[in-house]
């Protein structure tokens, strides 16, 4: 266990122990794609952080096929939007990378094809898979997730996991701490993203997923379900034991947990790096407040393939048997040091309890929707959340917020 190094300093230490073992040969290419290869051209639009990860691979599928790959260095939030605007008028690319939750946009646009990754599907976590699957099809290849997590201060209350949320408070009290846990609520904004792993554990959904594990537009979090989420969120706001407060954003977050106030919180891999003040950081599954497994939210990033292509079968052929191969996801990983969607690779640079934590955090959790309706969810579902912490009625407030968000949607 260690702290004093942010994630990707983490990572990138990994990094090098991982380079002697990366060497293997390239993969074999399939029989050449129906739409030619010797003097076809794919152009991948890629930001700078992983051009030259992208740029191996390419280099390896020219010698190979004959064909061409451009890469194309764009601003990593510019993406999504010239994606959508480019594709339909012939000047997009044949691929481009980009996050998950883009999906509902794109297949709405009608600028994103399928793709089949056949066995190599295999070699994924399947968590990756269903943020690129949108209707039970898939549209991406993935590369990396992100999640958050429970970290825990060692020395004040060890290492070991808490399995229930009142396990948490019954250590944090052993261990005499000022409070026992620290939550981002963004101050009187709310954070349903952080928030969220507790509220799966008690069966409440935002959307309810269907048998392929796409999301559909039904909303989940009302019932029995939602309702007890609230009032357990009332229980544990400012009219009850005020152990989540809305006085707490981001930076206050981070400085509870350094300064050794309180002993847990609820972080992501970029926050590791704040906490330069406490010297043995554990990081484990967020615990159960309601009784069934916390299902945090999961980023997911990855490459998707153009519907406007005009070698569509050759950028499949890129996509399977080369961006989707040992190599280019480990190239991808040094590149740009996030959990990487890879078994194989996620499972080595585990190795590291730090990681291996947050790897375990995203097993339990569940792709962030990516349809176009989860836009209309954060304000209402932040200020409910907010409201109640303040000390409103859990129920009514929170049943409000979703016949609001139905009303809506609908």
């Amino acid at each position: 266990m260690r702290t004093q190094m942010a994630f990707a300093g983490i990572a990138a230490a990994s990094v090098l122990l991982l380079a002697g073992c990366s060497g293997g040969d390239a993969p074999a290419p399939s029989e050449q794609p129906a739409d030619g290869g010797s003097g076809a051209e794919l152009v991948v639009w890629t930001d700078e952080e992983r051009e030259g990860a992208i740029a191996a691979a390419a280099e390896q599928f020219e010698a190979d096929t004959g064909a061409t790959v451009t890469l194309v260095q764009k601003n990593f939030e510019d993406l999504r939007n010239d994606f959508i605007a480019q594709v339909p008028t012939g000047e997009g690319p044949d691929i481009t990378v980009g996050a998950h939750d883009w999906l509902g946009a794109l297949v709405t646009a009608g600028v994103v094809d399928t793709i089949d990754l056949g066995e190599t599907a295999s070699a994924f976590e399947q968590v990756a898979l269903d943020a690129m699957t949108y209707d039970g099809q898939l549209y991406a290849l993935p590369y990396s997730l992100e999640t958050v997590a429970l970290v825990q201060n060692v020395d004040m209350v060890g290492s070991d996991a808490p399995a229930t949320w009142d396990d948490l408070v019954a250590m944090a009290e052993a261990a005499g701490a000022e409070r026992p846990v620290a939550i981002n609520t963004a101050g009187e904004t709310g954070d349903g993203y952080t928030m969220y792993g507790l509220q799966t554990s008690f069966g409440a959904p935002v959307f309810v997923q269907d048998e392929t594990g796409s999301y559909t537009s039904e909303v989940g979090m009302g019932g029995d379900a939602g309702t007890a989420f609230a009032q357990w969120l009332h229980d544990n706001g400012s009219a009850g034991t005020g152990y989540i407060s809305t006085t707490v954003d981001y930076d206050i977050n981070n400085e509870l947990f350094n300064s050794g106030q309180t002993p847990f919180t609820i972080q992501g891999p970029w926050a590791i790096s704040s906490y330069a003040d406490v010297p043995n950081i554990a990081v484990n599954p967020i615990p159960s407040a309601g009784g069934e497994t916390a299902a945090p939210f999961v980023g997911v990033q990855g490459f998707y393939l153009s519907a406007q292509s005009e070698n569509a079968l050759l950028a499949q052929e890129f996509l399977v048997n080369y961006l989707a191969q040992e190599d280019a996801q480990r190239a991808l990983y040094e590149a740009d040091p996030r959990i990487p969607a890879f078994t194989e690779l996620a499972e080595e640079v585990a190795s590291d309890p730090i990681i291996a934590g947050f790897l375990a955090s995203s097993q339990n959790g569940v792709p962030m929707p990516s349809i176009p309706e989860m836009g209309s969810v954060w304000d209402l579902w932040n200020a409910a959340e907010v409201q109640i912490l303040g000390g409103a009625d859990p129920a009514g407030t929170w049943n409000q917020m979703v016949a609001d968000l139905e009303a809506e949607l609908g």
